[in-house]
């Protein structure tokens, strides 16, 4: 078999109808029926619409909403701050640490809580800090620096 040899199988390819060209293409209607938006030019089925049935979006229960003055903080405990202190060796970590070491994105905002233990004295740099966090820094002989 060659390439100009190569043909579709016999009955896969149909001409497609020719509507709205005359008696042989579905008559008048031109395979519309009659009346209604749909046999008009120009029309456009809305998106979800259920042919007047009230639609799924419409039907849920909607409750709650979304406080868009709310400050979302990434969490890092303490146990966390301490693998990065010996990883990284400095005694400062700031927020190029954390974004460095993937932690924090570029807009995160950071909030240190009291899980774990630190031992290393650490200076952090962070934008919310937990009583028990900052005390732990604080106890280690760490300082606590917060970020606006």
């Amino acid at each position: 078999m060659k390439l100009h040899q190569l043909r579709p199988a016999k009955g896969s390819v149909r001409k497609n109808k020719r509507l709205g060209r005359g008696q042989g293409s579905g008559g008048s209607t031109a395979g519309r029926g009659h009346k209604g938006a749909q046999s008009r030019s120009g029309y456009h089925k809305k998106i979800g619409f259920e042919g007047g049935q009230m639609p799924l979006q419409r039907r849920t229960p909607k409750f709650g909403f979304k406080n868009n003055n709310k400050i979302y903080y990434k969490p890092v405990n303490l146990d966390l701050l301490e693998e990065l202190a010996k990883k990284t060796g400095s005694g400062t970590i700031s927020l190029d640490v954390f974004r460095k070491n993937g932690l924090i994105g570029k807009t995160d905002k950071i909030k240190l809580l009291g899980r774990g233990e630190l031992k290393s004295k650490i200076t952090v740099e962070a934008h919310a800090f937990s009583e028990k966090a900052s005390k732990a820094i604080e106890q280690a002989g760490g300082t606590v620096t917060k970020l606006a």
